[in-house]
């Protein structure tokens, strides 16, 4: 091997490989936290494996997905509250995959930043952990990307990838055999989750409002930590139901709202019809419409309102179904119900 005195070094340039490392040693017990039948979550390798047969499944198809968390991540670097938001990175993959009728079963991240902080870093995969476990899925792999020069300091982002699997006859939604009458069960929201955050910081402009300031709409706490509140995960909830088949369908309230997702559930013939006066609108989103100046329509299709999930339920499943979402800790009512379009 040739001596340069004078050569340049990956470290020059901006790269640490030994911090790179250091944070893959850091996250190993953590990814390892999370291992499920048919994966055992070890990181390290090129790829990860898992097994269907081990996880239960006779005759399964698969489904994937892909998010990120949008401009909540402004939020997170501004206040510094790193810990929570790879928790909406997971929720914002599963509950996709939840409205699909599958069992997150493996996820990885990609984490990229201009200058890798292993501090900050564990703390934002210590959040995927987390959301992993509520979510029953195995985190088993991902990317850290140190790109100097593509990002301002501290400045980092974040994108997920969740597989999960679901048998071939559970398949959601149920189009064939949703008809009119059938009633929308809503699952409350922990505030807007991980959607509608450009508004949300428009508005907390206009407001001149600090992060560390009381929250208008929650003054116990800082605005900061009301808005960094992580998104509700529905899997353990909700994926009961659906392999009991009393599920017709299932709607992810993300961006779009109220407005553009329901029907991405609902069989063409048929329209979502709301009963807005079911439930009392959370104080954030009363006063983001009221410091924003924000019409109603404008709310309903960027926010969800209150409104996490939607469940599509036959009338006569509608107690089980009720009974067995508020054991298992959810707020849960009727929000509407579908009628002939």
């Amino acid at each position: 091997m040739t001596y340069r005195p004078n050569g340049l070094t990956y470290a020059e340039a901006g790269v640490d490989i030994d911090a790179g490392n250091a944070l893959v040693e850091a996250i190993k017990p953590i990814a390892a936290s999370t291992r499920r039948p048919g994966a055992d979550a070890s990181l390290g390798g090129f790829g990860a494996l898992f097994d269907l047969k081990a996880a239960g499944y006779a005759d399964p198809l698969l489904v994937t997905t892909t998010d990120g968390v949008g401009t909540k991540l402004k939020i997170a670097i501004e206040t510094g509250v790193h810990a929570t938001i790879g928790v909406d990175l997971v929720a914002m993959c599963v509950n996709d995959l939840l409205a699909q009728g599958a069992e997150p079963l493996l996820f990885l991240d990609y984490y990229a930043t201009g200058k890798l902080n292993v501090e900050q870093g564990v703390s934002v995969v210590s959040g995927i952990a987390e959301g992993c476990r509520q979510a029953g899925c195995a985190l088993v792999g991902g990317e850290t990307a140190e790109m100097p020069g593509m990002y301002a300091e501290g400045d980092y982002d974040l994108a997920g990838f969740c597989l999960g699997a679901v048998e071939r006859g559970a398949v959601l939604p149920r189009l064939g055999d949703q008809q009119p009458g059938d009633l929308m069960v809503a699952l409350g929201s922990s505030g807007p989750h991980s959607n509608g955050y450009s508004l949300v910081r428009k508005v907390i402009e206009r407001s001149g409002l600090a992060w560390t300031d009381p929250a208008p709409f929650e003054p116990e706490v800082s605005l900061a930590d009301a808005l960094m509140r992580p998104t509700r995960i529905y899997v353990r909830s909700a994926l009961p139901h659906i392999r009991m088949g009393r599920l017709k369908g299932a709607a992810h309230i993300t961006g779009g709202g109220l407005i553009e997702n329901p029907p991405r559930a609902i069989a063409k013939h048929l329209v979502p019809k709301f009963d807005y006066s079911a439930w009392t609108l959370p104080p954030v989103f009363e006063w983001l419409q009221r410091m924003g100046g924000l019409s109603e329509q404008e709310l309903r299709r960027t926010f969800n309102c209150g409104v996490g999930m939607i469940l599509i339920v036959a009338p006569a499943d509608l107690p089980d179904v009720l009974d067995g979402l508020l054991h298992a800790g959810e707020e849960a009512f009727v929000c509407g119900e579908l009628a002939a379009a």
